[in-house]
């Protein structure tokens, strides 16, 4: 029986996971106002900064006691910044449920070597939270990137607690509703949600984690870029724009339009309520089609943002290569480009859904992708 080509395609096939699909509007023109060429120290970059700052303290509800500063290296760089400063003062659990998690489970144990207790779910699952000693410091992500899996709600995290919260929030934020008091460090990267250029990481500090960064010294020595302190105090020029060391102000500019876009759509609220719908289109999908499903086993965590699947049909020799065979279809029409699971993830395809893309690319991209199945299984060798 022949397959039939879907007649529609998505007007923009760009659905990788990071760097993300840049917001809708955007052209090269909007960054026509970038400070090329001058110093970020000069009044114009310091401006340019601190309005990057601002803007994303008030489009996210960051509490106005909380410092926000732009730091190296994107999320990789905030997230081992805080672990380098901070850990150490206490007892630490490390929790990872995907490959990112595992990271900093790395950093934490063979680098820092630190006697953490570390606690781990298999992909498609998250640690059960009501196990974790909150008095002490605890890592983790928010949203599982190549796991498909987010933190539900911070229901689980006690006010009270003695230790700090690290998250690693970097496919959650501008798409997930985080709970800032929840919360003592938070990091992301502008390639994410939001589409902006790499390079860059945010890291935000509750006043706990201020206090901690005051009154602890660790005892392994810290690079200059990784630097929070000096005699004992906060920098404070790094969280109003002063950065550690010199920053893209090409990437300054497109991260500032990124947040105008998301104004524009309703700010954190329509910027969530996008990301939902782009994920349920990919939910009603999987519900009528019974060779697919989500890699998260529970629905309260599937992720709105990354969104991971994986293939049940019983025809499939070779599951890593049929994923294989489909994402490579898929690129070869020009209709989906980069939604092959993560390299250490179990085998699939990863369709990122935040706000940046638009349903409608959803809604076209899902009649080929079984239209690709349905040639790659028609493939499989017959069963002996």
């Amino acid at each position: 029986m022949a397959i039939e080509t879907p007649g529609a395609r998505p007007a923009n096939p760009r659905f990788s996971s990071g760097p993300c699909a840049k917001p809708p509007t955007f052209t090269l023109n909007t960054l026509a106002d970038a400070a090329l060429g001058r110093s970020h120290r000069a009044a114009v970059g310091k401006d340019k900064l601190r309005a990057a700052i601002e803007e994303t303290r008030g489009i996210l509800g960051v509490p106005a006691d909380y410092k926000i500063g732009i730091v190296p290296a994107s999320d990789t760089g905030a997230y081992e910044m805080a672990m380098w400063n901070l850990l150490g003062a206490r007892g630490v659990e490390m929790l990872a449920w995907e490959s990112f998690g595992a990271g900093w489970v790395t950093d934490a144990v063979k680098q820092l070597k630190l006697d953490a207790e570390v606690k781990t779910a298999e992909y498609g699952e998250i640690v059960d939270l009501g196990t974790v000693d909150w008095d002490k410091d605890v890592c983790f992500t928010w949203n599982g990137t190549t796991s498909g899996v987010r933190v539900p709600n911070g229901n689980a995290i006690p006010a009270d607690r003695e230790g700090l919260t690290l998250c690693d929030a970097t496919s959650a934020a501008f798409a997930m509703d985080l709970p800032w008091d929840k919360l003592d460090v938070t990091t992301f990267s502008w390639q994410k949600v939001l589409g902006g250029e790499a390079a860059h990481g945010m890291l935000i500090l509750s006043p706990r984690a201020v206090e901690r960064l005051e009154s602890y010294t660790p005892p392994w020595p810290l690079p200059k870029v990784f630097r929070l302190t000096k005699g004992g105090k906060l920098i404070d020029g790094i969280f109003s724009g002063a950065t550690i060391n010199t920053p893209s102000m090409l990437a300054v500019e497109d991260y500032l339009q990124c947040l105008k876009w998301a104004r524009s759509v309703g700010g954190l609220n329509g910027l969530i309520a996008r990301a939902n719908a782009n994920a349920k289109a990919v939910a009603d999908f999987v519900e009528l089609h019974d060779w697919i499903d989500f890699l998260a086993h529970d629905p309260e965590t599937v992720s709105n943002t990354s969104v991971c699947l994986k293939f049940t049909d019983e025809r499939i020799a070779d599951g890593a290569a049929f994923a294989k065979a489909v994402a490579k279809r898929l690129e070869a029409e020009g209709v989906a480009l980069d939604i092959g699971a993560y390299r250490d993830a179990p085998p699939g395809l990863r369709i990122w859904c935040g706000g940046t893309v638009e349903t409608a690319d959803i809604e076209a991209l899902l009649p080929w992708l079984d239209w690709a199945f349905q040639i790659e299984i028609a493939a499989q060798p017959a069963a002996a």
